[in-house]
């Protein structure tokens, strides 16, 4: 029994080491997604036109933030229709970090909302994945949704956005899907919802659920088409480069476990590439999206939004986002993203050069999954592109086939622990033996 118990605590000290640095890695690298930015006051708002013809649109930001490609694909899609008023809105109007470390200055407070649209609400509500559902800090945005739909507003879930809606109670007795990874668990703490499996998204009349993150392309077009015509969707995913409206795209399987790249990348690669994301005015949301997301999903970088002087920038369809650097005083970036048509950046002394990550036309998400690949590896890549429920067939996979350094690292740990272990009882031996 001794013998037994000696060598199990052997076996234990031995993978304590990788055991550790493992959960210490994978809880920082999930936590960096939604990693809060220095405290600033928000900018003053700029001016919003508001067209009481045309119906509204409202991208909703919890006081946690939100899935970075949740917000900004359905807001460009929406905003590039040139059909409805679209703004983004959140509890307060105060910067809220969106996955990645990109920080968005909501357009507008749900006070401001309510004083622009008098007691009508708003034709539309986009509701993505939040960090905090089920927690204390959802309250107001669950009684808001609540209010919102009393009063005849249409929904759109984006992803895990479900939850959002599932926890205000407003999924209860309807058909409903999530993104693939999470759909089961929802099923466990939302059992009234019939929770559907294997499709891009479920049109239930007012409300509208998608799948993984990218489904929420789908449905918003889905939404477009309901609103303003066939048309009107078709020239939409046109402008954004989505190919695949009115065709039937592939749905990922429900899962319980994230691919083995991921695990690798999330609990062994403790040394993590520090990309610099350029902000630069007039960038398209869903190029922005594109490189947050797919970095931060990929578990295998830490990005940080930076501009050139560290000043405020508005995107294509004016929204305010703040970088949390200049480009001079980013500390210790090992990779410079430059996302969007912006080219000519002259990196300061000693930085890394710019890479043009969206360097081909087409849809944003396919070239940076590509650069991803080519930068990381491949299975990284193709883990990237599962999360992000994004469709291959324009993806070009090159590169390395697997994240080897972080792989071999806990190996490369256990053999190290089993060689000290074994120096200890030989030293203890022969101590023991000339005593």
């Amino acid at each position: 029994m001794r013998t037994v118990l000696k060598w199990f605590a052997i076996v234990l000290v031995v993978l304590a080491v990788p055991a550790v640095g493992a959960t210490v890695s994978a809880l920082s690298a999930f936590g960096a997604l939604y990693t809060p930015g220095p405290d600033r006051p928000a900018p003053a708002a700029p001016p919003l036109p508001h067209d009481p013809a045309k119906p509204t649109a409202v991208v909703l930001v919890g006081q946690e933030g939100a899935v970075v490609s949740d917000v900004l694909a359905p807001y460009e899609i929406l905003a590039t229709t040139g059909r409805f008023n679209v703004y983004t809105v959140a509890p307060e109007r105060a910067p809220k970090p969106l996955t990645g470390g990109l920080d968005l200055v909501p357009d507008l407070s749900f006070a401001d909302l309510a004083t622009r649209l008098g007691p009508k609400a708003p034709d539309l509500v986009v509701v993505p994945a939040l960090p905090d559902v089920g927690e204390p800090s959802t309250d107001v945005v669950k009684t808001w949704l609540r209010e919102q739909a009393g009063r005849g507003a249409k929904l759109l879930s984006v992803c895990n956005g479900a939850g959002v809606l599932a926890s205000a109670g407003l999924l209860d007795g309807r058909p409903a899907t999530a993104h693939w990874l999470k759909v089961d668990t929802w099923a466990d703490q939302y059992p009234a919802v019939q929770w559907v499996r294997g499709q891009r998204f479920v049109d239930d009349g007012d409300v509208v659920t998608t799948a993984g993150i990218l489904s929420g392309v789908d449905g918003t077009l889905h939404w477009v088409e309901r609103l303003a015509g066939s048309a009107v969707a078709a020239d939409a995913a046109t402008a954004i480069g989505w190919r695949r409206y009115g065709t039937a795209v592939p749905v990922t399987p429900a899962a319980s476990m994230p691919d083995a790249a991921a695990i690798v990348n999330a609990a062994f690669r403790w040394n993590p590439d520090e990309i610099g994301v350029l902000l630069t005015h007039g960038v398209g949301e869903i190029e922005l999206a594109s490189v947050f997301d797919t970095q931060g999903q990929s578990l295998s970088s830490r990005t940080l939004a930076v501009s050139a002087d560290g000043a405020p920038v508005r995107s294509r369809h004016g929204l305010t986002f703040l970088p949390r650097a200049s480009l001079a005083d980013a500390p210790g970036l090992d990779r410079l993203i430059v996302p969007g048509s912006t080219r000519g950046i002259t990196p300061p002394p000693g930085g890394p050069a710019p890479e043009y990550v969206h360097d081909r036309p087409g849809f944003a998400y396919d070239t940076a999954v590509s650069a991803l690949s080519r930068r990381t590896d491949v299975a990284t890549a193709r883990w990237t592109a599962k999360v992000l429920e994004l469709p291959t067939d324009g993806v070009v996979f090159e590169g390395r086939a697997w994240p080897w350094l972080p792989t071999v690292l806990p190996l490369a740990l256990v053999l190290l622990g089993a060689a000290a272990v074994t120096a200890v009882l030989r030293i203890r031996r022969r101590q023991g033996a000339q005593g």
